[in-house]
């Protein structure tokens, strides 16, 4: 069962994908978001990190789609995103991990070293250009780097995504 607080705290949550602030997330917000990550870390679309981020992105607009857009319009809206994406995905997180994945996979190898790991710096400039209060992106950046060599890889981000999203606190 999910509290109303519960679905407070996640509904908030919904601003990070509605890039565009328009009251609805789309496949847009998550071009957008693309988009946006890859200017900041000055790398082209058309190159294969661009090209992947993209699909990354397509496939996490079409993972959220298909399980939150209730009505099939295109558009998930923050009740659809309460009352479906997160009472389907509470009970498990891994589902939205799964979803997300591709994108998390590919956001991380642009900004990451050639080790698969990113630092937390770029992990704050990450976050922050996807909208994040920059005190935030700074804690859940710290809160990533669980062995504190100041980088993140793939082990650490899905899952804490997905419980970002998934799990009330």
């Amino acid at each position: 069962m999910i509290s109303s607080e519960h679905e407070r705290r996640i509904a908030a949550r919904f601003a990070t994908f509605d890039q565009d602030g328009n009251g609805w997330i789309d496949r847009e917000d998550f071009s957008a978001a693309a988009k946006a990550l890859l200017s900041e870390f000055g790398t082209v679309a058309r190159s294969d990190k661009g090209q992947a981020l993209y699909a990354g992105a397509e496939a996490f607009w079409q993972g959220m789609a298909g399980i939150a857009d209730r009505d099939g319009d295109q558009r998930i809206t923050r009740e659809e995103f309460v009352g479906g994406a997160v009472k389907r995905l509470h009970d498990n997180p891994d589902r939205f991990a799964e979803i997300a994945r591709p994108f998390l996979h590919a956001t991380l190898d642009l900004i990451s070293a050639p080790d698969g790991r990113a630092t937390i710096p770029d992990v704050v400039r990450a976050l922050t250009t996807l909208g994040v209060p920059t005190d935030i992106a700074q804690a859940a950046a710290a809160a990533l780097d669980t062995d504190g060599d100041g980088r993140v890889g793939e082990a650490e981000v899905v899952p804490a995504v997905a419980r970002y999203f998934t799990v009330p606190d």
